[in-house]
Formats: C-alpha cells, sequence, structure tokens
C-alpha cells in the first residue's frame, strides 16, 4: 500500500507540473507536437506498465493531456503519429476520426477507452466520450446504444455506405474479452439529425428457413468469440467486395464454451445489398487472406461436415502445445489451467 500511495503521489506530482506548462505558441502544429511529446510516456506505461495502478494513473494522465492536445485549434488534422498504443482511424469521408485504446487490470480484467472527434469548419473541438460497459452487459448484440453505453472495442478499419440520405458506418474491432477467449466485432455507427453518435442498428440480414418457427432476434451488432490462442481474420475483402471472416468451431466438442472455438478452415462473409449486410453462410473454401490456413488443414469437408480425425490431431497438436508452454513456465500440467497471461502488444494497427 506505500508502494502504490508513493507511485500516486509522484504521478500526482508530475501531472500537476504538466497541467501547469503554458502552449502559449500561436503554431498550431508545434503546439501540438510539444504536447504530444509529453504524453507519449504515458502512452506506452499505461498499455505497458509493470503494475496495474502504474496502467491506471497513467491512463489518468494521458487522456487528460490528450484532451488538452485535441482542444488546440484544427487538431483534427494532426495525427499523433508517435502515439502507438492508441488507434486512430478516419471516417472514409472524412467528417470524424475515432480513438480507442485498452486497459489492461490482469489478464481476467479488459476496459476499452474511446472517443469521436468530430471535424469542425472553424477548428474547434467537437468531442464525444466513449464509456465501455460491456461488464455490465448481458446481451451486447440486442441494442441501439449511445456513446455512455458502448460495447468496447479497439477499432481498426471503417466503411461508408449511404441509405437514402444517411450515411452508415461500419466499424471493424478487436477485443481481448477474457482470460480464454478474443472477440471481432462488426458495429454500427450512425449520427442522428442533431450530430449525436448512436452505435449498433438494423443492418443485418441472416437466412431464414421455412422450417423455422421460431423469428430469430435482429442483432445490432456482430461478433464472433474464439480461443485466446487462435488467429481470426475477420476484414473487408476488396476483391470479394464483402466481408470474408474465418468460421469457428470447437476443437474440443464443446459449442457451449466459445473459448473452444478456434477456426475450421470454411469462411462466412456479410455482402452489401443497397441498405444493410446480407449473410452468407458458405464461401469457397479459396479465399485465404493472410493468416488464414489452407484447404488441407480445414476440418469441414464440402458438404459442412466435421472431418473428426482432422479434428482429433488439431485437438492432441493443441494439448502438446499447451504442455511444452506449461513446462517451459514450470507449470504443473493442467487441462484446465488458464493460458497464460498474454504479452501486452501496441493497439495501432492496419489489421487484425
Amino acid at each position: 500500500m506505500k508502494q502504490l500511495l508513493s507511485y500516486l503521489a509522484f504521478f500526482c506530482c508530475v501531472g500537476s507540473a504538466f497541467s501547469q506548462q503554458g502552449y502559449k505558441t500561436t503554431d498550431s502544429h508545434t503546439e501540438l507536437r510539444k504536447i504530444e511529446s509529453d504524453i507519449k510516456g504515458y502512452s506506452d506505461e499505461m498499455i505497458n506498465g509493470k503494475h496495474w495502478y502504474l496502467r491506471f494513473v497513467a491512463d489518468s494522465l494521458f487522456t487528460r493531456g490528450f484532451v488538452k492536445a485535441l482542444k488546440v485549434k484544427n487538431s483534427f488534422s494532426y495525427r499523433f503519429d508517435s502515439i502507438q498504443t492508441v488507434s486512430s482511424i478516419y471516417a472514409p469521408d472524412s467528417s470524424f476520426r475515432i480513438f480507442t485504446w485498452q486497459m489492461m487490470r490482469d489478464y481476467t480484467y479488459y476496459r476499452q477507452r474511446g472517443a469521436i472527434q468530430m471535424h469542425t469548419s472553424d477548428g474547434s473541438l467537437k468531442l464525444f466520450p466513449l464509456f465501455d460497459v460491456s461488464d455490465f452487459t448481458k446481451n451486447p448484440n440486442d441494442s441501439v446504444r449511445d456513446t455512455r453505453n458502448w460495447i468496447g472495442a479497439i477499432y481498426y478499419r471503417i466503411l461508408m455506405h449511404t441509405v437514402g440520405d444517411r450515411k452508415i458506418y461500419t466499424l471493424f474491432g478487436f477485443d481481448e474479452n477474457g482470460p480464454r477467449s478474443n472477440k471481432k466485432w462488426i458495429e454500427i455507427l450512425t449520427f442522428d439529425e442533431d450530430g449525436i453518435p448512436h452505435f449498433g442498428g438494423d443492418y443485418f440480414k441472416f437466412e431464414t428457413s421455412k422450417k423455422d418457427t421460431v423469428k430469430a432476434p435482429t442483432l445490432y451488432r456482430y461478433s464472433v468469440e474464439y480461443k485466446k490462442e487462435a488467429r481470426l481474420k475477420l476484414n473487408f475483402d476488396k476483391d470479394e467486395n464483402m466481408i470474408v471472416y474465418d468460421h469457428v468451431s470447437s476443437e474440443s466438442e464443446e459449442p457451449e464454451n466459445p473459448y473452444t472455438f478456434v477456426p475450421d478452415g470454411s469462411y462466412e462473409g456479410f455482402k452489401w445489398t443497397g441498405d444493410r449486410w446480407e449473410h452468407v453462410s458458405k464461401l469457397p473454401t479459396q479465399i485465404l487472406g493472410n493468416g488464414n490456413a489452407p484447404l488441407e488443414s480445414a476440418i469441414l469437408d464440402e458438404d459442412g461436415n466435421v472431418n473428426q480425425t482432422k479434428l482429433d490431431e488439431m485437438i492432441k497438436k493443441n494439448k502438446v502445445l499447451q504442455q511444452e508452454e506449461d513446462k517451459e513456465n514450470n507449470k504443473p500440467v493442467d487441462k484446465k489451467s488458464p493460458p497464460k497471461k498474454p504479452k501486452q502488444q501496441p493497439q495501432q494497427q492496419n489489421e487484425y
């Protein structure tokens, strides 16, 4: 506790000194570059700090300094290139940009931070902070939400479509979610007549069978949850002109546990049909983006049936890898033991 208080006292002193610094230059770019230099250390510490309380304090100080920078006139065009732990992407029409980053207490608790900066004609700041409520939401896909009830994610791409006189933005996001699984998100962002942002919308259409007697619930955003150690691709494919992502299956025949889901070699997608994303349940297996497995490793055949032999091989391989990992970390081999704490990486990436 004394160590914690000492660290807090230190950062408070630094923060106080930071807030008293004057940036009276009339050159906005020089002013922004100076503030960026001052907050860069905080941006690194809030992701890579050794202790959770150092990360949380650094996050607070970074946020304070970052908002100070955004208040500088014409900051919208300044890219903050040295801040590598914060994702910053502009809308295709340059009407806004969105910042997102992540806070981690430990490998069981993740929380996203974010803000939307609007483009203004006079260069003044119009900012909408985002408040992540994922941990308090049982059904994150079932509603349109405002900025105070945001389902947090680190966004890595934005698409734009027009329906009537309304612009529909589709955001692709990544969330470390928890100790055993990650999530990829397809989020919808719109602005009402007053320019207020709203997340989610009835823009997803799924195939229905004549045998279905119960209408499927409307999804206002879409997500794929999968095993922590797996690598899942979800992005817009320009060649196919559609969203393409890995289909996942349980590697241990536990469909009730998403943390067992891994890419199975087949693909799904969404095609924009003029006013919404229409789900495509099965895509040709030759659609492979970077990092995807070739057809030979697929555990589904052409009819969508599980190849039990290949599934067993995958399960066996994963168990061996887990045992080797536990041995390297001097841990007893335990099938139920959680994965080791993932290494923190900067969140500013072009594609996940």
